[in-house]
């Protein structure tokens, strides 16, 4: 009887560590870090074809559509350091030059980041109207939300 139940304490202990592992490196593989412009131009061979997410501002003068193929390029800036970036497919409603975006992809050995996904920020404030139901309450409304929060 006691042998029996070493060998089940023994049995369920490596299916725990398997499945434990399996866990560990299912979460490794799906991790993606976050990166800023400059953290990448220091270290490129750290972060090759790994996927990654890079924060920065939409450098002005930056973004080029190519409708026939999909393909936008535009640059990514945090002040100090830039990385090039191109996207297969429509950028976000919110993307612009000068605002800030995050950027998802991973970094080729040519020098740019290959993005998957952009999340534009937006802006936090909000200002309801103070007379909504009216005509004049609409447009005001219209004209924070277009300007971005600032009147």
């Amino acid at each position: 009887m006691r042998g029996r139940k070493v060998k089940y304490v023994i049995a369920g202990g490596i299916v725990l560590a398997a499945l434990a592992l399996l866990v560990y490196s299912g979460a490794k593989e799906s991790m993606v870090y976050f990166y800023t412009p400059t953290e990448i131009r220091e270290k490129p061979d750290a972060v090759r074809g790994k996927a990654l997410r890079v924060g920065g501002m939409v450098e002005e003068g930056s973004i080029r559509w190519e409708p026939q193929q999909l393909l936008l390029t535009f640059v990514l800036t945090d002040g100090q350091s830039s990385v090039p970036v191109r996207h297969k497919g429509t950028a976000p409603d919110l993307f612009k030059e000068g605002a800030g975006a995050v950027v998802e992809g991973t970094w080729t050995p040519d020098g740019y980041l290959r993005s998957s996904t952009i999340m534009a920020k937006h802006s936090e404030e909000y200002k309801a109207p103070t007379e909504p139901e009216t005509l004049e309450g609409k447009k005001a409304l219209f004209k924070s939300l277009m300007s971005g929060g600032k009147q």
